[in-house]
């Protein structure tokens, strides 16, 4: 045990913590059976405080694969493998990640607990969708096997529960056969909202796309966007390529990163717009083209600690989906609202998502706006004011991506979150799972 200051990917907030390290599950029996409140942890790239608490289990040491069957791609592993670790091991065989989002340095049992979708979302839907089964720890000690079929209603309850039914220490799942480690990518530039979404809707047959959005662009412009779509190539589209002699070739590579914290105020929105207009330009010449799926996947990847550009208070990740009917009206008023304050985001993600039944995931069909700001005077005020946009169209915020929510707001979006708490309270009835989200959010 180690008593430390943490937080994670936002920097925001920072707890102090006591930080239990397990390696398998003896260990991991033996601190839940202590009966303290506590939360599990991977790596820290959930942006808020859903894996805070004062005593946290660091699951990264539960980092082994323990069956895999190469004939259909089921991976059997412990919950603290990263997909960096999944991906440079299995892409050199032909195998890729199901689903991912848009980092690698996330673990497995996170993955789950967060229920992560990615840009092929509107076709195969999350990460949870491809689970086959979960060892889980109880609270009260119990090591349990949970899947569609086997205490279903954990199974369900703790896919993008954020950990409060248990702590996961395996999970089987299905991996994706690839021909080649390279996406077949284009770039569509988009003069506004209306032109993306359409282009949204023509390429619903592309496994991936995404759009990122210049957030400060007004008027005709409002929702000015590059979307980017691909799929797997194959060894036809690179047979005339450098690639063609190496098409499973992977490497984790040595990243350039961010030394330092950026002063306060650097993010601000005239260094917004001059990036926005450049990387606008850019992607709009850079145009179709043969891609290895790192880049496509995981961009901000390649840069080692880049949530230091934000300085040393750190920033919010601000995500919300609006049902698809209401996604046009709803979007213009957000992006409406942001280019009048100027308080534009570095990174602004749109994505489609197809259809979605869960009990407590985040995804359903419509639209999902992915943003983050800088932490400033005023900005809670500000997003108060996005929240009463987003219910006002009847959308919902995600768990993994807040810090600042209140219960009223956030429940509204949860039409089973009743069923969620009453699943939680029939395997954890003294409420030993518990985070600073949790416990913000009146769950726990």
């Amino acid at each position: 045990m180690k008593k430390q200051k943490i937080s994670n990917w936002g920097k925001y907030p920072v707890v102090e913590a006591n930080v239990f390290e397990i390696t398998d599950e003896l260990r991991a029996q033996k601190q839940v059976k202590e009966g303290a409140e506590l939360i599990a942890r991977g790596l820290g790239r959930s942006y808020g405080d859903s894996s805070l608490a004062e005593t946290i289990v660091d699951v990264t040491g539960m980092d082994r694969f323990l069956a895999f069957d190469d004939e259909t791609g089921v991976l059997k592993c412990e919950a603290g493998v990263s997909f960096s670790t999944i991906l440079e091991f299995f892409v050199p065989k032909g195998w890729f990640l199901p689903v991912t989002p848009g980092t690698k340095f996330i673990t497995v049992g996170g993955a789950i607990a967060s229920d992560v979708h990615g840009k092929n979302h509107h076709k195969e839907v999350c990460f949870g969708n491809w689970v086959r089964e979960m060892k889980i720890l109880l609270a009260s000690g119990e090591t349990v096997l949970c899947s569609p079929i086997e205490k279903s209603d954990l199974f369900y309850a703790t896919i993008g529960g954020m950990g409060l039914t248990g702590i996961i220490l395996e999970a089987e799942f299905s991996l994706k056969k690839i021909e080649t480690a390279f996406i077949k990518q284009e770039a569509l530039p988009a003069e506004n909202l209306d032109i993306v979404m359409r282009l949204f809707d023509e390429s619903k047959e592309f496994t991936y796309s995404v759009a990122w959005i210049d957030c400060l662009a007004k008027g005709k412009n409002l929702g000015k966007s590059i979307l980017f779509r691909g799929e797997h190539a194959n060894l036809e589209d690179i047979k005339n390529t450098p690639f063609a002699n190496t098409p499973l070739f992977y490497q984790n590579k040595g990243m350039l990163g961010v030394p330092f914290n950026f002063p306060s105020g650097s993010l601000n929105s005239l260094t917004i717009r001059l990036f926005n207009g450049f990387y606008y330009m850019m992607n709009k010449m850079k145009g179709s083209g043969i891609t290895h799926l790192d880049p496509f996947f995981y961009p901000l990847d390649a840069i080692a600690n880049w949530n230091r550009i934000y300085g040393k208070k750190g920033f919010l990740q601000y995500q919300f989906v609006l049902p698809l009917e209401s996604s046009r009206d709803g979007m213009g008023e957000v992006l409406q609202a942001i280019a009048v304050e100027g308080r534009g985001s570095f990174l602004a993600v749109l994505k489609l998502f197809g259809k979605q039944e869960s009990m407590i995931s985040f995804p359903q069909e419509g639209y999902t706006l992915a943003l983050d700001f800088p932490i400033m005077p005023g900005l809670l005020k500000f997003l108060k004011k996005l929240d009463e946009i987003v219910l006002k169209h009847g959308g919902r915020f995600y768990f993994t991506k807040d810090s600042r929510l209140d219960p009223e707001t956030f429940k509204k979006g949860y039409p089973r979150l009743a069923e969620f708490l009453e699943i939680k309270k029939k395997y954890d009835p003294d409420g030993v799972f518990s985070s600073r989200q949790s416990k913000r959010l009146e769950l726990t």
